[in-house]
């Protein structure tokens, strides 16, 4: 390169000098020679491979757009332009030489995220419970379940849809060869025996980190059963306890338990406030809340602290066991050991589980004696076959009783037994006498006990599925329970129930709970919980509460007293109507249940116009372009009230409709599930500006996260574009998928979060319950 190249050199050389702040000590000309020359100004500086640039080449350096402008992401601009070596956005950046991203572009969180996801992995793979009783082919072909351990492996993270000819298939495409293949659907693992040891290195060097379907293949060894032909132990096998599986935090002092669960709520806290930095657009100040978060820790708000359980032992109400084979083979009615999906099927009985009544144990207890007698089998998770499939104990306690640890059962009022069976190729009749002997057991086992149990419910519950976990509208069948008669100890059979329900008791409002209803499992901490969740709402006579995810009713008819009007929406329609049911046992005429599949934002927005203060609504009213759709939704949701309160006067229904209360406050309470807010329901809490306080109860704090994310970053000018040929990543985690969805919410105002609060409902367990304050 001659020095006529250098010519060219000054323009850019006086356009660097320029743009160094004046408080910035000046720097050399550009010397003319073929010196190394390194920039300075207001980036960051990097490695000297990376930023030297020689003047003698014309091509561009191979970091060039490599890494994304810190100055243009937090001012939206660049004073660089198009000069700078750094890339203006996501759609600039480019690979570094390396083949990796920017670590703080997009692209580069999700490959960092894929490699701690794959890390993790490898590192579950020495956990796996496995054993060779799954490779026992009972099912037609192979060699009688005879295999050598020593030629045999289990192939971890396999698609769970793959079954054993879709394995066989795969092994043949890689050209492996074996002995014995088998693969079971709904499982991650698939078990592999070799003819030889050559036959063995061969298919491990073949397999061992082959990629199927974006996960990395593991190879792990198979554990020895844990008991032999003759039932005798293996002290090769490793056991392990109901007691660890179910109450893990058992062996810790309660308070070490709380100050656990506090830390790991506040992690969850952190956890918001880094994700809602990472939301925000571009050009904007981050929210006054993610600033403040410095002050107290990094928490996205303050925690308040941990509200303790009333009761710490025997505190759950409903308690399902599962029906299968223990490690020694014996036929068990108790908890399994582990995920199916893991490949664990062990049922271990609920030996001490601290956190399941007595009572519950001793119903466990006689199922499990009747199974041992019974003509039908109990269900094979490998086959997804067999008839007795789950026991699932529901109690109901007496009002106002507020037991200690040791007396817990005595606060036991009504018990609801119910069985879960699979009537697939069975015979009509000896289902029949099957269920009457069951119905016979249970009774004659409830009356010897001492004291004896009470038995209020037997019902039956259909279910053909894969996983115990049914749908709602899965066929029930309600079976009369034997009565002694007092005089010559024969057993009589009583029809007096026409419904299958019990009834327990929340701040001295009695409720009904069918079969499949959802209701707190702690009873007495559930009372703190919605105390909690009242007091933090702000709640007066002009306010409209909305209950979403109302369930059966249960926090909007325990603050119904502190509110003009309590409307609770729910998809559920059994549970409506169980809600219907328990505002009018209590007296509670302030509340409206609907059920409704719509859209929760039009719903909402009809509810809303029908509610709210005419002269408030006025500075909120929606386009005209919408006022139909509102119109329908209110139609629908007037017929659905019709529906629901058809046994009320038509005559009383019409002054009611005429003269409905307006309210000035609006205060929303969520409950919803695991999984979190439906997006949907999500857009319309947030869209709706005269909601001003949002109060959320997770038993998920993780789906907490995510939901607060949307609710709380400010909204993107442009609405849908961000997120333009976006695909999501099957590895995504929940926060991050927020993050995208936040992108797309319409213009409004976003909530922050004002304080948050744990709730202990699951003493020795690691789940709590989260209370968060929102407002705006």
């Amino acid at each position: 390169m001659t020095s006529s190249s250098l010519d060219e050199l000054p323009s850019a050389a006086e356009t660097l000098t320029s743009q160094i702040p004046s408080d910035t000590a000046p720097i050399d000309p550009i010397p003319s020679s073929n010196d190394d020359v390194e920039a300075v100004g207001e980036k960051r500086k990097r490695d000297d491979d990376e930023k030297t640039t020689n003047l003698e080449s014309s091509t561009p350096s191979p970091w060039f757009k490599t890494s994304l402008c810190s100055y243009f992401r937090r001012q939206g601009s660049c004073s660089h332009g198009a000069a700078c070596k750094y890339a203006h956005g996501e759609n600039e950046l480019l690979q570094k030489p390396d083949n990796t991203w920017d670590p703080t572009s997009e692209r580069g969180k999700k490959a960092k995220m894929m490699s701690d996801s794959a890390v993790k992995e490898e590192e579950e793979v020495g956990d796996v419970m496995f054993t060779e009783e799954m490779m026992d082919d009972n099912d037609g072909g192979g060699d009688g379940g005879v295999h050598d351990l020593s030629l045999s492996k289990c192939l971890v993270h396999l698609p769970t849809k793959w079954q054993s000819d879709d394995l066989k298939t795969f092994l043949r495409e890689q050209g492996v060869e074996y002995k014995f293949a088998k693969k079971r659907r709904g499982m991650m693992v698939g078990f592999l025996t070799f003819e030889n040891a050559e036959q063995l290195k061969n298919g491990v060097e073949i397999l061992e980190g082959k990629n199927v379907n974006n996960k990395s293949l593991k190879i792990a060894d198979v554990l020895p059963r844990t008991f032999d032909k003759n039932g005798a132990k293996n002290p090769a096998a490793k056991l392990k306890s109901a007691r660890e599986a179910v109450t893990p935090l058992a062996d810790l002092s309660y308070a070490d338990q709380l100050e656990q669960k506090k830390a790991s709520i506040a992690q969850m806290l952190k956890k918001l406030t880094r994700n809602a930095r990472k939301a925000c657009p571009n050009g904007k100040s981050l929210p006054e809340w993610v600033l403040q978060s410095r002050e107290i820790g990094g928490l996205s708000c303050k925690l308040e602290g941990i509200i303790e359980s009333p009761l710490v032992n025997g505190y759950r109400n409903k308690c399902e066991f599962s029906t299968g084979y223990s490690v020694e083979g014996k036929l068990t009615v108790g908890f399994m050991l582990g995920n199916f999906s893991a490949g664990v099927t062990a049922v271990e009985e609920a030996v001490n589980c601290p956190n399941i009544s007595k009572l519950a144990c001793r119903y466990a207890s006689i199922f499990q004696s009747f199974l041992e007698k019974s003509r039908l089998p109990v269900w094979n998770r490998f086959k997804s076959c067999g008839f007795w499939r789950q026991l699932t104990v529901r109690e109901g306690s007496k009002p106002g009783v507020v037991s200690s640890d040791e007396d817990a059962d005595s606060r036991i009022a009504e018990v609801m037994l119910m069985v879960q069976v699979c009537t697939t190729d069975t015979d009509e009749a000896e289902v029949a006498t099957e269920f009457e002997e069951m119905a016979k057991a249970f009774a004659e086992g409830a009356r010897a006990s001492s004291p004896p149990l009470p038995l209020t419910v037997l019902v039956v519950q259909d279910h053909v599925g894969i996983s115990n976990v049914a749908p709602p509208d899965c066929p029930l069948r309600l079976l009369p329970i034997p009565v002694s008669d007092n005089g010559t100890h024969q057993d009589q059979s009583t029809n007096v129930l026409t419904e299958a329900r019990i009834h327990d008791h929340i701040n001295n409002l009695r409720f009904s709970i069918s079969p499949t209803a959802f209701f707190q499992v702690n009873t007495c901490a559930a009372e703190k919980l919605y105390s909690l969740a009242g007091d933090w709402a702000d709640l007066g006579p002009d306010t409209l509460l909305f209950d979403v995810c109302c369930g059966t009713g249960t926090i909007g008819l325990t603050l119904a007293h502190r509110v003009g009007m309590v409307i609770g929406i729910e998809m559920n329609a059994s549970a409506v109507s169980d809600a219907e049911r328990n505002a009018k046992i209590n007296g509670i005429s302030n509340c409206k249940f609907i059920c409704s599949k719509a859209c929760a934002e039009d719903v909402m927005s009809s509810l809303l116009t029908e509610y709210l203060d005419v002269s408030e609504t006025e500075e909120a009213k929606p386009p005209s372009d919408d006022l139909d759709k509102q119109n329908s939704s209110a139609e629908e949701i007037s017929n659905s009230e019709v529906q629901n309160n058809e046994q009320k006067d038509s005559s009383s229904s019409e002054p009611e409709r005429s003269a409905k209360p307006q309210f000035k406050n609006v205060v929303a309470i969520v409950d919803p599930p695991r999984p979190g807010l439906h997006p949907d329901v999500i857009k319309a809490l947030r869209t709706h500006p005269r909601l001003k306080t949002l109060v959320y109860i997770s038993c998920n704090p993780e789906t907490l996260v995510a939901n607060a994310i949307e609710l709380c970053t400010p909204s993107f000018e442009k609405t849908g574009q961000e997120n333009k040929g976006y695909r999501r990543q099957s590895r995504m985690g929940t926060a991050a998928l927020a993050r995208h969805r936040a992108k797309k919410m319409p213009a409004s105002e976003p909530f922050k979060p004002v304080k948050a609060m744990a709730v202990d409902l699951f003493p020795h367990t690691d789940h709590c319950e989260m209370v968060m304050l929102l407002n705006r």
